[in-house]
């Protein structure tokens, strides 16, 4: 069993390649726009 078939990824295929870009892009992505709204509500630039 891989370490990605643990935790809150219990099911088949979790460790796949496309559930793990799906994953990372999901997460990047709302780093990214978490950061961006930071900015935007700390540095009023409008």
């Amino acid at each position: 069993m891989s370490d990605l078939n643990r935790g809150i990824m219990k099911f088949k295929g979790a460790d796949s390649p496309k559930a793990v870009t799906i994953s990372t892009v999901l997460v990047l992505g709302s780093i990214t726009a978490l950061i961006f709204w930071a900015l935007q509500v700390a540095y009023a630039t409008n």
